[in-house]
């Protein structure tokens, strides 16, 4: 506790901290409840390792605009619009569904009796809702093509924020994505999920000063932060998992595969 504060036990306590008038009470409801007893749960139960890597993006966002770009045209209530408009964040998905399925060591889940060993790569990947935050699943990412990765997380993510999701569609998964670069963050450490082992927390594209060559360079780079449970996944198998992610991601005509 900081000096001159007694420790604080209850609601009462943190109360009487604060002029009277000066706030007000929200009561939790069950989605904060629970999203706050996970977290306490993932925290002091789970040993987190970070392991942080820069990647370049510049391949990866032309091969993007040209996906785009040769994306057929499709009749829609409001009109014609594209069949698919492909995100970074789809592209991430995939790379890490990839890079999960190249270092299948890493992608497993503890239990106190036995390493569970997954046979598909299942991705999470966190959405923010009213009132709190969600993580609908892809499964079999790694399966899948770009389009209907992307297809499939806006149908997940449009659900989520209108809490039509059923159960089995944000129960479970292999690890997780949590892309925070949309806000400009350049770069942040995520609480992992149970039962995963492993989530990347991905932050914001930007043009960065790089040495080529002993040449100083101007190259679009996103940091990228991989939290490990280090009894699953400790730092050498992270530091592999996350380097196959990278490599993917900087040679990303291996996502089309």
């Amino acid at each position: 506790p900081v000096a001159g504060h007694p420790p604080l036990k209850g609601e009462g306590d943190v109360l009487r901290l604060f002029e009277q008038g000066s706030y007000d009470l929200v009561p939790h409801d069950n989605m904060r409840k629970t999203i706050a007893r996970r977290l306490v749960e993932a925290k002091t139960t789970i040993p987190h390792f970070y392991l942080t890597l820069d990647c370049e993006l510049d391949a990866l966002l032309a091969l993007r605009t040209q996906i785009n770009a040769a994306a057929p045209v499709k009749k829609t209530d409001k009109g014609e619009a594209p069949a698919y408009k492909l995100s970074v964040n789809d592209m991430v998905i995939k790379a890490m569904a990839m890079a999960l399925k190249a270092v299948p060591d890493a992608n497993a889940s503890w239990t106190e009796s036995a390493m569970v060993k997954h046979k598909h790569a299942d991705v999470g990947v966190a959405v923010s809702i009213p009132g709190g935050l969600i993580t609908p699943i892809i499964r079999r990412a790694d399966e899948k093509t770009l389009s209907t990765i992307s297809n499939e997380m806006k149908d997940l993510a449009s659900r989520a924020r209108s809490r039509k999701l059923k159960p089995d569609e944000y129960q479970g998964g292999t690890t997780a994505v949590s892309n925070l670069g949309m806000f400009g963050i350049k770069d942040f450490a995520a609480v992992i999920n149970p039962p995963h082992a492993t989530i990347l927390a991905v932050g914001a594209g930007e043009e960065r000063a790089v040495v080529k060559n002993g040449e100083i360079k101007i190259a679009t780079v996103m940091s990228v932060t991989l939290s490990t449970d280090h009894r699953a996944v400790d730092g050498a198998l992270g530091a592999e998992l996350l380097v196959a992610f990278k490599n993917l991601l900087e040679n990303p005509m291996g996502l089309l595969v």
